[in-house]
């Protein structure tokens, strides 16, 4: 574990700030060169906040252990905080820093900048907060780096389509969007977040192509058990016990296109997915329970496979699941609130770390997360 951040700044990371001594070399030498590159003299405000920052003591660098993760491998409570080293270019973007100041903290939570779409796999984890920011009813993800992921359906886009393995482009786009159709429907459908049956998504699949996986999902829907626990594919919550705070589940991830063999089109899906939940009970405590989902689905051609025209087939799933209570096979996620969280006995990972693969291994280990 290293207490320095990598190399690549993540998505989250702010540019270095600007003394007034490098400001000053730095406009020298662009006069010297023409003024071709020299930049916009700070503003009056500017080089008062700039004052301010130089006051205040250097935070922590954020902490970002690597990734242990595993199929359905379930992952209990946070135990420790990050911190994120908050410098910024204040000439240039004081409002970087002006978000610290009273009453910057609650502006920046009701509109945080959102982050760029991803369109390959990170290099690390993003940054974190400095542990003061507390969610809440209004702000669920205060404190989370999810705050500027995208919401919902919109953060799942379909990339451009094209021919494949002998089919045409115009079946590339079907195979996307009904992924995305199964993602939305399995993970982000209100009824099913709060314990329905998720029929829309098992619509969707292809009883011709995978005689076995309806029946065995159906099954584990209503006899849940270790063996057919419906978590796999779906996020499921006991609504007696909680509920979502709001209406947004936060979503980052990437989707992909490939060919198979012939007649057979891949679609490659890596989604994490944030669920801010309050007990059902009442009470104003918000814990996060975060979700991340690997699947390859298929879309195959009728007349070269047994296959049902326009469903999908999975071909390979895999989930982490952090932030809810271990060893529990009733068919829903348990989010661990204050009070009842376990002892965890694996190892320490951050389920926000998207740079590595969720891996598919053996056993049950109780890891620990390093915040939610």
């Amino acid at each position: 574990m290293s207490s320095v951040p990598p190399p690549d700044r993540s998505d989250d990371e702010p540019a270095p700030s600007l003394s007034d001594e490098q400001l000053e070399s730095f406009l020298r030498e662009a006069a010297e060169d023409g003024g071709r590159s020299a930049p916009k003299e700070p503003s009056a405000r500017a080089r008062m906040v700039a004052a301010r920052l130089r006051e205040q003591e250097e935070p922590t660098p954020w902490r970002g252990p690597q990734p242990a993760p595993r199929r359905r491998r379930r992952w209990g409570a946070v135990v420790g905080v990050v911190a994120l080293a908050a410098v910024a270019v204040i000439a240039l973007r004081p409002s970087l820093v002006t978000d610290h100041f009273p009453g910057g903290e609650e502006e920046a939570a009701a509109s945080p900048t959102p982050l760029a779409a991803e369109t390959a796999r990170p290099t690390g984890a993003p940054g974190g907060s400095d542990g003061s920011e507390q969610a809440t009813r209004e702000h669920p993800f205060r404190g989370s780096p999810a705050l500027r992921w995208a919401d919902g359906a919109d953060a799942i886009e379909v990339p451009e389509a094209e021919a494949v393995a002998g089919m045409s482009k115009t079946d590339a786009e079907l195979a996307l969007r009904r992924t995305k159709e199964f993602l939305v429907a399995a993970n982000l459908d209100p009824d099913v977040i709060a314990g329905g049956r998720p029929e829309k998504a098992l619509g969707l699949l292809d009883p011709e192509a995978q005689k076995d996986l309806l029946p065995d999902q159906r099954r584990g829907l209503r006899e849940p058990s270790r063996e057919n626990d419906p978590v796999g594919l779906f996020s499921r919550f006991d609504p007696d016990e909680v509920r979502l705070a709001g209406d947004v589940v936060k979503v980052r991830g990437r989707m992909s296109l490939a060919g198979g063999k012939p007649g057979e089109i891949e679609v490659h899906a890596d989604y994490t997915f944030v669920y801010p939940l309050v007990r059902a009970d009442g009470g104003d405590h918000v814990e996060r329970t975060i979700v991340r989902r690997q699947i390859t689905t298929l879309l195959l051609d009728p007349d070269r496979w047994y296959a049902t025209p326009g469903k999908l087939a999975i071909k390979e799933y895999k989930v982490n699941t952090f932030n809810t209570a271990c060893a529990v096979y009733d068919g829903y996620l348990h989010p661990v609130f204050p009070g009842d969280r376990q002892q965890g006995t694996g190892p320490s990972v951050d389920p926000y770390d998207r740079s590595g693969e969720v891996r598919d291994t053996q056993g049950e280990e109780c890891g620990i997360v390093t915040r939610t």
